[in-house]
C-alpha cells in the first residue's frame, strides 16, 4: 500500500485576493471535513510562470484535485487543467456587470481533452466544489467517507418537515 501524502491534498487556487472571499467556501467544507489543503493566489494573466509551475509540480506534491476560482474570462482553471493529470474544479467568481456570467460560459466550454468540472457561480459554486472534492477523495479514504455521510445526515436532519406556524 503507497505511503498516504504528507503535504495538502486539495489545492485552492484563485487569481487574486479578492477572490479569497468566494473561494473561502470551498476551504470552509474542507475544514469541515477534516480534508488538508492549500490556498494560493495564481493568475493566469499576471503571474503565468506561477501558474504553470504549480501546475507542472501539482500531481508531485501529492495534489489530488485542484479547486480553481476565476472571474471574467476565466483561464485559469482551463490553463491549470492543460498542465496537470490532477483533476481541476472550476468556481466562476462573480466580478463586474455580467455577475460571473461569463466566467461561468468560459469554464464550462473547454475544448475537448481539456476537462474542468464546472460548478455554480460564487460561493454556493466553491463550497460544492469542496465537498466535490471531499467526495473524490473519500473513494478511496474510509474515515473521510464516515465524515462526508456525517455531514450530509446533519444536512438532511437540519430541514424541519413542517414550515414554522403551520
Amino acid at each position: 500500500m503507497p505511503n498516504p501524502p504528507i503535504g495538502p491534498m486539495i489545492g485552492i487556487v484563485m487569481g487574486s485576493q479578492s477572490d479569497w472571499a468566494v473561494m473561502r467556501a470551498a476551504a470552509d467544507m474542507l475544514d469541515a471535513l477534516e480534508v488538508s489543503y492549500e490556498a494560493r493566489i495564481v493568475s493566469a494573466h499576471r503571474t503565468p510562470d506561477r501558474m504553470f509551475a504549480y501546475a507542472e509540480a501539482a500531481e508531485a506534491r501529492g495534489l489530488r484535485a485542484i479547486i480553481a476560482g476565476a472571474g471574467g474570462a476565466a483561464h485559469l482553471p482551463g490553463m491549470l487543467a492543460a498542465k496537470t493529470l490532477v483533476p481541476v474544479l472550476g468556481v466562476p467568481v462573480p466580478v463586474g456587470e455580467l455577475r460571473g456570467l461569463d466566467a461561468l460560459l468560459s469554464i464550462v466550454q473547454m475544448p475537448k481533452g481539456v476537462p474542468v468540472a464546472t460548478f455554480a457561480v460564487g460561493a454556493p459554486g466553491a463550497a460544492n466544489a469542496g465537498i466535490f472534492a471531499a467526495a473524490l477523495l473519500a473513494a478511496g479514504d474510509p474515515a473521510l467517507g464516515g465524515r462526508l455521510a456525517a455531514w450530509r445526515a446533519a444536512q438532511a436532519a437540519a430541514v424541519a418537515e413542517v414550515p414554522d406556524g403551520a
